[in-house]
């Protein structure tokens, strides 16, 4: 299981550890990745992604799953959010 967000595709970063007396060491910046349900009121059920801290509250920002996935950028979100904004997409009309 990769550690990326699947909405906002926030990643691994790499960087160093800096010790006082000047000595690197590699270090890796791991997302805060959560196993979250949001209820889709377009598509009538509960979807669960695994998403960062930062990605649940844009979410409750925006007032739902829906209006975040619409909004969204398409080259940021993963296989599964595409699908599920097509899906709403098609609802919608």
């Amino acid at each position: 299981m990769s550690r990326v967000c699947e909405l906002t595709g926030k990643k691994v970063l790499y960087g160093n550890n800096v010790s006082h007396a000047n000595n690197k060491s590699s270090k890796r910046f791991l997302p805060n990745l959560q196993n979250v349900s949001f209820l889709s009121e377009a598509l009538g059920h509960s979807v669960s992604f695994r998403v960062c801290t930062k990605s649940i509250r844009c979410v409750e920002t925006k007032d739902g799953i829906d209006s975040f996935l619409l909004s969204a950028c398409d080259r940021l979100l993963g296989k599964r959010a595409l699908a599920m904004k097509k899906q709403i997409a098609n609802k919608a009309k």
